[in-house]
């Protein structure tokens, strides 16, 4: 989960990958046509190679010895020879789990003493053909509405595209930082995910984890070891082979922290995880970006890691394993990504992903300029303004674009106020005295949820296309969602009533509540200084605001400036800002945890300041390590409670995700989870 200062919903997806590869089902035997009780004689005159994942070649059987326990591996589409990973009984036993998807076959495990006859075969599934199977992308159809489940989606095939050409898309905000471990703000992650690639990738069909840089892997039965097999044909942008040995150097210097994994470089090309505790969001959270050990282990053995690849840096510095590269960067006029030549992803041809030559972000000063660009086809990709709508919307029928609607969405729109108690190191607060006992104060936030008119926003900034948010998490994330949390209806009369209980009244009548100390109630609200939404927002908010007799100076801030004051420089007072958000709220550990750096509140907390914030740490917690999904839910909706209840953001409304993307390209596929996979898409005129 990312700080996100745009206020628009939702952004053009850099959804470089969008893969799910299924999970084996060893009770799925019994569905299956059974295996014989008496087994034929080899197939291949050598046994397996102990742990090697080589090829073994076989016709219909293969039994082999390890000296301890036998294998017999039977094919269900066996036709002459075929290629299978050979796989230790020993390692793997009765639990074995693997995750290619290209031939179902029966695993057989005898040990000494037990009768072929009378050992139930297990299904289990090995990879055929190929050394590193080419995954296959699941795109699913949007569903119906917003509320259907997106397991019920239909699956869409992808189509052969063609090589060449670009696409461009226009963007008021320029990105922050070329390093994914410090950036923050939704432009640079979004820009950077097309150069940098995960272990894992979340499937554009359910949003679940499945292969990227690593093509599969096992996990001993406790849930605490995870053995991570490595695609052999990855490189860097320089030409250096990618090894586990970039893993291991992302883990131990960079991705630093609390309950971090030991992680253990087995060979080039298989590394082991051991956790402290079992993980539900482990494969999930794989999905963060790996970086080059040998281009970053001398900055991060000098201290200057943070300092490496910013805005300034020459863009053949930034070296990543993704489907792009930076080409070229002229701040306030363009930034161009061209094609990876060397990227290990092909289509089911045969074909060298990704198809687009390039990918150009435009600079343009404001939404308006934006859509013009987009009507004047100078972009191909636009995501709409709640009132662009009624202007593009008709347009449609020409033939030129589609607008595609996905739903609200995973952002999260709010209010939140500074509560951090600290200081600087010059010795001065972050905020106030008295203003951080108005912050800190429960009843003051309810009653400011209360001032919040969601209907007006709808109608006014979002012209109709729009809903009220309730809940720290999207409905779009399905039923981890929570409907039944605490709702404030907008209620000024309410409102009121709440201070007037706190004692803070207008004792001198002169239209500003005071506090118990007699100070008038004030503060300043900050905003990114190039939104026009932003802008509404607050006015709407400082109208209810004053309706309640408390002042407020609107402050619109630089985005930059903006996100370095909320991640750590801590000079705020009250913001208006966004979550991008996620599929399954485990993703928001590093927002809802009381250590975590976008506790925006009150970050990176050494032991949580308050029982609510201890509560949800521990929920969070929970979740995290629970395996079964009804408990998880049962967890989550319980966070959710105790949010709603104590208000630390206090949520306004979640638009509808629409994009117009131009008809000249090809393989534009919106789902719930995301609008393409970048590497697949193409243009038809080429």
């Amino acid at each position: 989960m990312r700080i996100s200062v745009v206020i628009a919903a939702c952004l053009i997806g850099a959804a470089v990958g969008a893969l799910s590869l299924p999970v084996n089902d060893a009770a799925a035997a019994a569905a299956d046509p059974p295996c014989p009780s008496s087994w034929p004689g080899p197939g291949y005159d050598g046994p397996p190679q102990k742990a090697d994942y080589g090829h073994i070649a076989y016709e219909d059987f293969f039994t082999a010895s390890d000296g301890e326990q036998w294998f017999v591996i039977r094919s269900s589409d066996s036709n002459g020879y075929a290629t299978v990973r050979a796989y230790p009984a020993t390692d793997h036993g009765v639990g074995y789990v693997a995750n290619s998807p290209d031939a179902v076959c029966y695993l057989l495990v005898l040990r000494p003493g037990d009768a072929e006859d009378t050992v139930t075969p297990l299904r289990v599934t090995f990879a055929t053909e190929q050394e590193e199977p080419t995954p296959v992308p699941q795109v699913c159809a949007q569903p119906a509405n917003v509320n259907q489940s997106y397991d019920a989606a239909q699956t869409l095939d992808i189509e052969i595209g063609r090589p060449g050409g670009s696409m461009t898309v226009a963007s008021i905000y320029e990105p922050l930082t070329f390093n994914p471990a410090i950036a923050d703000d939704v432009v640079s992650v979004s820009i950077l995910s097309y150069l940098f690639e995960g272990l894992t990738t979340s499937s554009l069909c359910t949003g679940e984890a499945g292969p990227y840089l690593a093509q599969r892997w096992e996990r001993s039965e406790d849930g605490l070891t995870w053995t991570f097999h490595l695609r052999r044909d990855v490189k860097w942008h320089d030409g250096t082979p990618f090894t586990a040995h970039d893993v291991k150097f992302t883990f131990d210097r960079i991705v630093v922290g609390r309950g971090l994994p030991e992680v253990t470089a087995l060979d080039d090309h298989t590394v082991r995880f051991v956790l402290t505790l079992p993980s539900a969001a482990f494969l999930r959270n794989l999905d963060m970006a790996i970086y080059p050990k040998h281009i970053l282990e001398p900055h991060v053995d000098a201290g200057v890691f943070s300092d490496v690849w910013d805005i300034d840096t020459d863009p053949s510095e930034v070296i990543g394993t993704g489907p792009f590269v930076i080409k070229s960067y002229v701040p306030g006029k363009s930034l161009t990504l061209a094609r990876n030549p060397n990227y290990w992803l092909r289509d089911a041809r045969g074909n060298q992903l990704p198809y687009l030559d390039e990918i150009r972000f435009l600079a343009v000063p404001d939404f308006a300029a934006k859509l013009a660009k987009f009507q004047a086809g100078e972009t191909d990709v636009h995501e709409l303004q709640p009132q662009e709508y009624a202007t593009l919307k008709p347009l449609e029928a020409e033939g030129k674009f589609t607008i595609y609607e996905r739903g609200p969405g995973f952002a999260t729109r709010f209010l939140a106020f500074n509560m951090n108690p600290g200081q600087n190191d010059a010795g001065a607060n972050y905020v106030a005295p008295e203003r951080l006992e108005w912050f800190r104060t429960k009843e003051f936030r309810q009653a400011v949820a209360h001032t919040i008119d969601k209907a007006r926003i709808i109608a006014e900034i979002q012209h109709g296309r729009g809903e009220p948010q309730w809940s720290s998490v999207s409905p779009a994330a399905g039923d981890f969602h929570n409907p039944n949390v605490r709702r404030y209806e907008y209620d000024i009369a309410r409102a009121n009533a709440i201070l007037d209980d706190l004692g803070w009244t207008d004792i001198d009548e002169d239209g500003i509540r005071e506090d118990g100390a007699g100070n008038d109630i004030e503060f300043t609200l900050a905003t990114g200084n190039r939104c026009d939404a932003c802008a509404r927002f607050a006015t709407i908010i400082r109208e209810g605001l004053a309706a309640i007799g408390l002042t407020v100076t609107h402050q619109p801030i630089e985005a930059g400036l903006l996100v370095r004051q909320l991640t750590a420089t801590y000079d705020w007072e009250a913001v208006i800002i966004g979550l991008t958000g996620g599929p399954d709220p485990g993703s928001g550990m590093n927002v809802w945890h009381s250590g975590g750096r976008l506790h925006l509140w009150h970050p990176n907390q050494v032991r949580p300041a308050t029982a609510w914030e201890a509560e949800i740490d521990d929920l969070y917690v929970r979740a995290s390590q629970e395996p079964d999904r009804a408990k998880r839910i049962a967890y989550y909706h319980r966070a959710q409670e105790v949010i709603a209840e104590n208000v630390p953001f206090i949520y306004t409304t979640q638009g509808i995700c629409t994009t117009a993307v131009s008809n000249l390209l090809g393989n534009v596929t919106p789902t719930l989870f995301d609008l393409m996979d970048i590497r697949y898409v193409y243009r038809t005129d080429q």
